[in-house]
């Protein structure tokens, strides 16, 4: 069965967690929640919990096929930690697909993947996405290589439809 990881901390954009999860599980992949100790729960902006299935320093991330990092203010903390920056370093170096919505660019800048690459995000970020190298153009979904990045969560249909492209023909 294909594998789909989704990266948590509190204060995720709920929409950008729980959409992108369902349509997943729709398309039959697997899919789990890491963050920092798996069974924590983590709550979103808008309070809706959701559990980890995984912890990151424990998950065997190489088994998965794609990666999802979504937005909100979950990103600025999950940047702090080097297992996930390892992680996105990972799928980008094994160019497996990786998701980033809004804000989550920011994890990518820090794990120092953007630098030569077209990527969109939140307009609030675009100068860090710019300053670590990255093209940023402003359109609602932009797909480079194994990165397909959104804008906001009114973009999900769309991002979806190109992160599973992606995972599908990366398979």
């Amino acid at each position: 069965m294909k594998k789909v990881l989704i990266l948590i901390h509190d204060k995720f954009e709920d929409m950008e967690l729980n959409y992108p999860c369902f349509r997943l599980i729709e398309a039959g992949f697997e899919v789990d929640v890491a963050g920092e100790k798996e069974g924590q729960v983590y709550y979103g902006k808008f309070g809706y919990p959701v559990k980890a299935t995984k912890g990151f320093d424990v998950i065997d991330y190489k088994s998965y096929d794609g990666l999802i990092i979504p937005g909100g203010y979950a990103p600025d903390k999950l940047r702090r930690y080097e297992s996930v920056l390892k992680i996105v370093k990972y799928f980008d170096d094994a160019k497996k697909p990786i998701g980033q919505i809004c804000h989550a660019g920011w994890v990518c800048v820090s794990a120092k993947i953007l630098k030569g690459r077209r990527a969109t995000s939140f307009f609030a970020i675009k100068d860090d996405l710019i300053n670590a190298g990255a093209e940023w153009v402003d359109k609602p979904v932009v797909v480079d290589k194994n990165l397909v990045s959104a804008q906001t969560e009114k973009d999900l249909p769309e991002f979806m439809k190109a992160f599973l492209k992606l995972v599908n023909t990366n398979l």
